[in-house]
């Protein structure tokens, strides 16, 4: 699993604030290239495929070629991603540089910026999740559960924006992560029980084909 450093979203529930940029001034551990695709050569026989993480992956200006010399090497990749650049998933489809992608779908269109802060375009978000349902490789969608960014009403305007998806997640925000905004969790309960949960998962249920809870 490789992680890429910085976020165009400000998710205040992020797990990785010091990979997304926060600003605590901490700083990332890194790896140079030539040494991760060392590790990658050596265990050719170990390992089938590498998962791209974040962060945002799509921001990194040489994602392209970076995906490229991993598949030369034999591997598949997973892309996870926020969905905001669809060019660039349109340009890793049509060269064949990604296996399986999983996209974070924060909230109903209407309620985005809620989540992702306000730099981003709608439009990007729909453009991509046509992209990937299109795209005629294995994909996942998941959204982070978190209050009161997820209910049954804007359950189902996400279901309406993925109609059909093979495959929705649902996740639990965990309890015991460093978070990009801690004053977020600190004003009140933005956690979801079980029963909400499988109350959300029936709603997806009506829009896409399988719906898990994670």
């Amino acid at each position: 699993m490789v992680f890429t450093s910085g976020c165009n979203f400000s998710c205040p529930y992020c797990h990785n604030p010091e990979i997304a940029g926060d600003d605590t001034g901490k700083a990332p551990a890194r790896i140079d290239e030539s040494t991760l695709f060392s590790f990658l050569e050596k265990r050719k026989k170990l390992l089938e495929g590498v998962v791209i993480t974040g962060g945002e992956p799509t921001l990194q200006r040489d994602l392209v070629g970076f995906c490229r010399k991993i598949k030369e090497m034999g591997y598949q990749v997973k892309l996870d991603t926020n969905g905001s650049r669809p060019k660039v998933l349109a340009e890793l489809y049509r060269e064949k540089l990604v296996d399986f992608t999983a996209m974070d779908i924060k909230s109903s269109l209407d309620n985005y910026f809620l989540a992702a802060g306000s730099r981003f375009d709608p439009e990007t978000i729909t453009a991509s999740i046509a992209l990937i349902m299109n795209a005629g490789l294995n994909y996942e969608f998941r959204t982070t559960c978190v209050k009161p960014f997820v209910d049954k009403t804007i359950m189902n305007k996400i279901g309406s924006m993925i109609h059909n998806a093979s495959h929705y997640i649902l996740q639990h925000c965990s309890t015991h992560e460093n978070v990009l905004q801690p004053g977020f969790f600190q004003e009140k309960n933005r956690f979801l029980t079980e029963s909400e949960m499988a109350d959300l998962a029936g709603e997806a249920e009506k829009h896409v084909t399988k719906c898990s809870i994670r």
